[in-house]
């Protein structure tokens, strides 16, 4: 007697769980309602009701986390199918080397590679380049997790930092004729703004075993170490970072109530009611933070907050009854509050008291991502025995480049 076991192609799991959310929302728009009429009837909802929601509304977010994941895991390429450079020669030779020194701590191949091009801080002190193939995947692994990076400008850099001249009044414009001079504006001001790049760092260990395996692929291996550590590390970065020896994040800016903005700071709507919406039309407050942004930047804006915050705004209605927040409309499309796009990210504040749990604008416009490029591994077999670390870096930086372009929502007085 056989036996068979039936599995789900990823692409169908992804299909049941994004039609299972549609339907679940479905409930929570029915059981709101419900809510919403014992409140208007008898000023207080059913205790059943509440948790009946409350239960509805795990679902969404255990839903949404699955198709989340699932997302990641379609995005992240298999580098061992990667062979983007299976024709070079002098690739494929630094790919074998690089192999040899992760197994067996093999150096004198990548040290002749790096000292024929000469490459900066190479060796047993900075570790060794992984493959370019490798670093490439790596990096766009990172983009599908990191919620920032995927929605910021990025520049790859191989200097240490990264500047570049900024006009705050915007460039000179204007329509002349073919001979006309072009006069450059009066009050044209143009800052010097510097984005260094700071060391990330992650350290996998691997048993001699693993190593000694032909069948494991290494940079395989070392990718799928890293790449959410490092995604993990960025992310809270992106939004929090001090910039002290990190990225600076668009939090951690000087902030000023948007009627009195200035550049260098990060402009503000209030709720008026200290760590909450407002009782009264509590997404009034979403239409005057998207408008007090300026409309070419709302062309490309979208939501920033994390799970707990967008569990409030779901329940959120126009005055004609129709929710603002939507599901996914497809496999790897984002849910949307007022048809802008909503990004998940996890390390936005909770609401509370005089804090900013939202952000809405044009990140790509308003926030710099830096890479210098080259993500380097040293290998290190005696820290930890019988284990082997692999002490593995890359430098990245962020910060504000356009501080008109991201407004937030304090959720207190001005």
């Amino acid at each position: 007697m056989t036996s068979s076991v039936q599995t789900i192609a990823p692409e169908t799991k992804a299909v049941v769980d994004l039609d299972a959310m549609h339907r679940a929302f479905a409930s929570f728009r029915e059981t709101n309602d419900e809510r919403l009429a014992q409140i208007e009837g008898r000023l207080s909802a059913d205790v059943l009701t509440e948790e009946k929601l409350a239960r509805i509304d795990r679902a969404l977010d255990e839903t949404k986390s699955r198709l989340d994941a699932q997302a990641i895991e379609r995005a992240r390429p298999r580098l061992a199918l990667s062979e983007k450079s299976a024709g070079d020669a002098s690739a494929n030779e630094h790919k074998a080397a690089f192999r040899s020194y992760m197994r067996s701590g093999d150096s004198a191949g990548l040290k002749s590679l790096e000292e024929k091009a000469m490459s900066e801080g190479s060796g047993p002190d900075g570790g060794y380049l992984v493959p370019i193939p490798a670093e490439t995947e790596i990096m766009e692994r990172i983009a599908h997790i990191s919620p920032i990076r995927s929605i910021a400008s990025v520049r790859e850099i191989s200097t240490a930092t990264y500047r570049r001249a900024y006009s705050r009044t915007g460039p000179a414009a204007g329509w002349v004729a073919e001979t006309d001079a072009r006069p450059q504006s009066g009050n044209q001001q143009i800052v010097d703004m510097t984005f260094p790049a700071m060391e990330l760092y992650a350290m996998p260990a691997a048993t001699q075993s693993l190593l000694d395996d032909s069948v494991v692929d290494i940079e395989q291996w070392i990718a799928g170490e890293i790449d959410t550590v490092f995604a993990e590390q960025e992310g809270a970065a992106f939004v929090n970072g001090d910039g002290v020896n990190k990225p600076k994040g668009f939090l951690a800016y000087p902030k000023i109530a948007d009627a009195s903005w200035s550049w260098g700071n990060s402009g503000y709507i209030d709720t008026g009611v200290s760590g909450d919406f407002p009782a009264t039309s509590p997404s009034d407050i979403l239409f005057q933070l998207i408008y007090a942004l300026r409309a070419g930047y709302r062309q490309n804006a979208r939501f920033v907050m994390n799970r707990k915050t967008q569990s409030r705004v779901r329940m959120f209605k126009t005055t004609t009854g129709e929710y603002l927040w939507e599901p996914p409309a497809s496999l790897g499309a984002p849910a949307t509050l007022l048809n802008f796009p909503v990004v998940e990210a996890e390390d936005m504040p909770d609401i509370a008291v005089d804090s900013f749990p939202l952000a809405f604008g044009d990140f790509n416009r308003g926030y710099l991502v830096v890479d210098r490029r080259g993500i380097r591994v040293l290998r290190d077999p005696y820290s930890a025995k019988p284990y082997v670390l692999f002490y593995t870096t890359k430098r990245v930086g962020g910060g504000m480049q356009d501080f008109e372009a991201i407004k937030l929502l304090k959720f207190g007085t001005t």
